[in-house]
């Protein structure tokens, strides 16, 4: 099976993108943050895959831009009614950091966000990955779980630039998207003006 792929981006669709290795063009199912994450067309890309089979669809590859996308992907398709699509949709509105720390947190609000994942299943996703692995290093956390008057943590950056896209009008998937491609390319350091920026920037405002 394939788990990882090198080549130049030939196509970019909305749910797909077609990759050129050596003059084979593989096509691969990404989600919208991987894909927002591509470079423009004819530049090389490393993407992490997933090799799925089955009878009815063949060979199917899901590409990822790291290795912790790739890992959550597959814990969450091991839950009982998780799919690939939803496992998916779960992704684009979370990063695996940001999954285990709702699943820490047993925030099935959060999770329950991803298109498709009803608040039965949502609860579920929170209750089976509770002690699975989902990054490397540990969960950062708003509070103690054990705590009984939490105090909220101070906000991440990324999490303040989303916050102000919304209050612009932008739809919380598209704020997300645009925030955390940002937030890559510009590190660490970035300060919530400069996420901002970069976000208005990609959505053409």
């Amino acid at each position: 099976m394939i788990g990882r792929l090198r080549g130049a981006v030939a196509e970019v669709g909305e749910e797909e993108a077609l990759i050129d290795v050596m003059g084979v063009g593989y096509v691969v199912r990404c989600g919208h943050r991987t894909l927002q994450r591509l470079p423009a067309l004819g530049e090389e890309t490393l993407l992490h895959i997933e090799s799925q089979w089955s009878e009815s669809a063949g060979l199917r590859l899901y590409g990822f831009a790291t290795r912790e996308d790739r890992k959550a992907f597959v814990l969450l398709q091991a839950i009982q009614g998780v799919g690939p699509k939803a496992a998916m949709a779960v992704l684009d509105v979370l990063s695996p950091a940001e999954l285990a720390s709702a699943v820490a947190r047993e925030d099935k609000a959060a999770v329950g966000r991803a298109n498709g994942v009803g608040p039965k299943l949502a609860l579920r996703i929170v209750t089976e990955l509770k002690d699975k692995p989902i990054i490397d290093g540990p969960v950062l956390m708003s509070a103690p779980a054990s705590s009984a008057s939490p105090s909220p943590a101070k906000p991440a950056p990324t999490g303040d630039a989303v916050a102000a896209l919304m209050g612009l009008g932008v739809a919380e998937v598209n704020a997300r998207r645009v925030v955390e491609a940002a937030a890559d390319r510009l590190g660490e350091e970035a300060t919530v003006q400069a996420l901002i920026k970069a976000g208005l920037q990609e959505l053409g405002r």
